[in-house]
């Protein structure tokens, strides 16, 4: 995967209850867990998605 490309992963918009691919993310760490955010389609809000440590040391 050429750098600059990420995984497209799925998320949950919880104010629509609808899933949604998204490639722009970033990775965060909070209470020793990672996850993936993002902006949610339907508004201001973000997503988040619990992601492996492996995984977000390849897609910082």
């Amino acid at each position: 995967m050429p750098k600059g490309d990420k995984e497209e992963l799925k998320f949950l918009d919880v104010k629509t209850r609808q899933p949604f691919m998204a490639s722009e993310y970033t990775i965060r760490e909070k209470s020793g867990r990672f996850f993936a955010v993002t902006k949610a389609p339907s508004g201001p809000h973000e997503a988040w998605r619990v992601v492996s440590k492996d995984f977000a040391a390849k897609n910082k």
